[in-house]
């Protein structure tokens, strides 16, 4: 049995197998196969082990403070862009608030949305300690293109699972979200 549905110039189809499960299949008024053109637009980036390595050192080893991740100019692959062993809030949130990234189709140079990990350190207001979170933080500026911003976010999650051990994670999308006091009251949940 098959079901045709047209929706403006796209005709969706779908065939019911013998167990009643809907497969959909589609195709534009072209003729082509629009699934062909999707897994184009899908991200299919990797993830370079240096990425992983670098995490595990910041884990582990308690050396390096924070990463910066991004993509290569190719949307193929994640890559490690920078590492810091200091600390200094101020000094990691300069460090990654100018990056660009160049346009793949007109070499326009803009603000580029990256991913950074920080080991971020605070101590709790009631007098009870100190307390150490792995941090992750995607930044997609507000101003950025529109691809760029679409990539990252579809890619976030892959980068977060080959990541194990992130404590929190937040979105920034003006350099306000990424004031100290704000990223405290959402890494200590109001505790410190």
């Amino acid at each position: 049995m098959v079901i045709s549905i047209r929706v403006s110039a796209t005709r969706l189809v779908f065939s019911q197998a013998l167990d009643s499960q809907l497969t959909p299949m589609t195709s534009n008024k072209l003729g082509r196969d629009r699934k062909a053109d999707k897994d184009i637009h899908l991200n299919r980036c990797s993830i370079s082990p240096d990425c992983v390595s670098k995490f595990n050192e910041l884990k582990l080893n308690k050396k390096i403070k924070y990463i910066i991740y991004k993509l290569t100019d190719d949307y193929k692959e994640i890559v490690v862009e920078e590492t810091s062993e200091d600390g200094d809030w101020e000094t990691f949130r300069q460090s990654w608030l100018p990056h660009n990234r160049r346009a793949r189709l007109y070499g326009k140079v803009g603000k580029g949305p990256r991913y950074a990990v920080y080991d971020f350190n605070y101590d709790l207001a009631s007098g009870e300690g100190s307390r150490s979170k792995i941090t992750f933080i995607a930044w997609s500026p507000d101003d950025a293109g529109i691809q760029p911003k679409m990539v990252y976010a579809s890619s976030k999650d892959a980068l977060k699972r080959a990541l194990n051990g992130i404590a929190t994670e937040f979105q920034a999308n003006d350099e306000d979200d990424i004031e100290y006091q704000s990223v405290l009251a959402k890494v200590s949940k109001g505790l410190a």
